[in-house]
């Protein structure tokens, strides 16, 4: 190689044209070597120290499914679970329709009847009882209309309350042959005051009040002449002169009925 090399550089230029071509020639139409890729007929020597190992590649792609396999025998049933624990409330269902009505039921017990209280009375003066009237004693209104409880006392004049309540009292006099004025009272304390004054007429005149009382059991109301000269109650069998009571409502606690 070098005698060749040598004489290449003995030739003159038009000489080795020829060689030069020729050498281009092979170059370029043979199979150049690739790195690191030389032919074990070039070099011979001893194998290389192994090399590390490679770094772990990433993951393939999942692999396609496999095929079912065959159904097994069942299995043995298992012990029964534990209770879970309760749900949610579900949302409320829409309202059914109305059912067919039932049987008639079984005809109950009679039940206590509540009876409303009651109280009331009328009496008027009789004839006999017109005069003498005595200043601060009740006028006796001896003659009974009614008083089917009994709360008025014709031999004292006076009415006993016996249910308790609101009451209502009228007076109805007849005045005649003297002016009169007379005071209704109730436990010794007057409550109205009412008065007519005669003027010698040919007739009698008359004198009416009345007024609302509450009243517990015990109280006691009454008709009391006021003024000595003022006496002109009078009765007779065409005129009268009557004291009247009853019992407007209750306030009994004891029962709904009455409340």
């Amino acid at each position: 190689m070098l005698v060749s090399l040598n004489r290449l550089k003995a030739m003159t230029p038009l000489q080795s044209w020829p060689l030069v071509l020729l050498l281009v020639l092979l170059v370029h139409y043979s199979n150049p070597l690739d790195d690191n890729k030389i032919p074990p007929s070039l070099c011979t020597g001893s194998p290389g120290i192994p090399g590390s190992p490679g770094l772990h590649g990433s993951p393939g792609q999942p692999g396609r499914d496999g095929r079912d396999g065959r159904d097994a025998q069942p299995g043995e049933k298992g012990e029964r679970g534990d209770r879970g624990e309760p749900g949610q409330p579900g949302i409320r269902g829409l309202t059914g329709d109305r059912g067919d009505p039932g049987e008639k039921g079984e005809k109950g017990s009679p039940g206590e009847c509540a009876v409303a209280p009651k109280s009331a009375f009328s009496a008027k003066l009789s004839e006999t009882r017109t005069t003498p009237l005595v200043v601060g004693d009740a006028v006796r209104f001896d003659k009974i209309v009614l008083n089917e409880q009994g709360d008025y006392n014709a031999e004292t004049g006076r009415f006993t309350c016996r249910v308790p309540g609101v009451y209502y009292f009228a007076v109805h006099a007849t005045v005649y042959r003297s002016s009169l004025q007379f005071d209704l009272m109730k436990n010794g304390h007057t409550v109205a005051s009412y008065f007519q004054i005669f003027g010698n007429w040919s007739k009698p005149a008359s004198l009416s009040g009345g007024t609302l009382l509450h009243l517990i059991p015990g109280d006691q109301v009454w008709v009391q002449m006021a003024l000595g000269e003022y006496t002109g109650f009078y009765s007779s069998p065409k005129t009268d002169s009557t004291f009247t009571g009853f019992l407007v409502y209750s306030d009994w606690k004891n029962s709904a009925v009455f409340a």
